[in-house]
């Protein structure tokens, strides 16, 4: 079987399995299109992925087929004819502005570190509660909605002990045949550094979970707050069944990443240098 057969397998399997899970809604059960304010200019139609909706006599209407649910139609409808039936209106559901100069944003992305040193400060609820809808908020692959967040709380220090013991007993077998081994420290605060907040990040596809993983790291240091990806913890409850166990995993998900949070205690001077930027035109 060569690589362009398992590729479009793994296409198909992929856009059935999630063409299945939404099978039960189509666009009339998610959408809804008030004709008194509909003035039928078509944007709707023109933006929606899976072409849910067309033009008749001057006014949007539906047709029956699978709805990804994005609300394009509804973010894009100048008078607010359509309406999503499954999710209550935000309060702030008007498009903010560009207001973030570029390059200010550019240097502050090229200014984030991976912090290993934190404060045991408490971290403020809504400061949590922007991090968290940061990655609700971040893209989905056919908007499927399918990131969920583990924040580890009173079982914090249980999964660490774990963590520690499953990682010394490895550095034990390790050390005789991988050199840079012998340097680690496993410490018993080795995973989440002390910090006052870890939070897992899980979905079906990890491109999903990575995307909010991103979004929730940018929120979380605009907040003057640190972020380490603990890779480390991902391999632990990769292959161990305990942690899994501890953290509930929903059907199907997995552990894509864990963000170690807190205030930092460092402050960095400079932004360090990176490789020659790969770039192939075609």
């Amino acid at each position: 079987m060569d690589m362009r057969t398992i590729t479009f397998l793994a296409i198909k399997k992929n856009l059935v399995n999630g063409l299945k899970e939404r099978m039960g809604k189509t666009s009339f059960d998610l959408i809804d299109v008030d004709k008194v304010k509909c003035v039928g200019c078509g944007r709707c139609v023109k933006d929606c992925p899976a072409g849910c909706l067309f033009i008749e006599n001057g006014k949007a209407e539906i047709r029956k087929t699978i709805c990804i649910d994005c609300g394009h139609c509804y973010a894009i409808c100048p008078t607010g004819a359509v309406t999503m039936k499954e999710h209550s209106v935000l309060e702030e559901n008007v498009v903010s502005p560009s207001v973030i100069e570029s390059n200010s944003l550019l240097a502050f992305m090229k200014s984030r570190r991976s912090v290993r040193q934190f404060t045991k400060e408490t971290i403020e609820a809504e400061k949590i509660e922007m991090i968290l809808e940061a990655g609700r908020y971040s893209p989905t692959a056919a908007n499927a909605q399918d990131v969920s967040y583990i924040v580890l709380g009173a079982r914090q220090q249980e999964l660490e002990r774990e963590c520690v013991r499953i990682f010394r007993f490895w550095k034990k077998l390790l050390t005789p045949f991988v050199s840079i081994v012998r340097n680690i420290e496993v410490t018993d605060d080795f995973f989440f550094k002390g910090a006052p907040l870890v939070v897992v990040v899980t979905s079906k596809a990890p491109i999903n979970a990575g995307l909010a993983s991103s979004y929730m790291e940018l929120m979380a240091t605009s907040l003057e707050l640190g972020v380490l990806y603990s890779g480390f913890f991902v391999i632990c409850a990769k292959h161990s069944r305990k942690i899994r166990k501890i953290l509930a995993l929903d059907k199907g998900k997995k552990v894509v990443s864990c963000l170690v949070i807190g205030r930092t205690v460092v402050k960095y001077q400079r932004i360090p240098p990176r490789k020659k930027i790969s770039v192939k035109t075609l």
